[in-house]
C-alpha cells in the first residue's frame, strides 16, 4: 500500500506579493479545487488516474504560481501528486535531466582549468 500524501495547504484568496506572510501558494489555483484531484486514491485504475491528472494539469495551466509550485515540488522533492503541472513521474524526469546537466557543467568547468594548468 502506498502512503497517502498530504494535499497542498489550503490558502486564502490570491495575493500579488509573496513573502513570509504571503507565501507563493496563497495565489495557487488549486486552493479552490478539491485536493483529491491532485493526489491519487489508493488502487486507482490507470484510465481514471490519467483522466484525473489531465484535469489537475488544466487547473495548473491557469495558475498564476505554476512555476513557484513546480520548483517547490522539485526542490522538496514531492513524491506524490500533481504539482506545478507535472506528475511525480514527470518530476523525476526533470530532476534526472537537471542532475545530468549539473554533472556536464561541472565536467566542462574542470576541462579548461586542467588545460590551463597543463599548458
Amino acid at each position: 500500500m502506498r502512503p497517502v500524501a498530504a494535499a497542498p495547504q489550503p490558502a486564502p484568496s490570491p495575493s500579488p506579493s509573496h513573502d513570509e506572510d504571503n507565501p507563493w501558494h496563497t495565489g495557487a489555483a488549486c486552493c479552490r479545487d478539491e485536493a483529491g484531484l491532485f493526489f491519487a486514491p489508493s488502487k486507482e485504475p490507470t484510465a481514471a488516474r490519467l483522466a484525473r491528472e489531465e484535469q489537475a494539469k488544466r487547473v495548473c495551466a491557469r495558475c498564476p504560481v505554476l512555476l513557484e509550485c513546480r520548483e517547490h515540488a522539485l526542490v522538496q522533492p514531492e513524491p506524490y501528486g500533481v504539482w506545478g503541472g507535472l506528475t511525480a513521474a514527470e518530476r523525476r524526469v526533470v530532476l534526472a535531466r537537471r542532475r545530468r546537466r549539473d554533472v556536464e557543467l561541472r565536467e566542462a568547468a574542470r576541462v579548461p582549468a586542467a588545460r590551463r594548468i597543463a599548458g
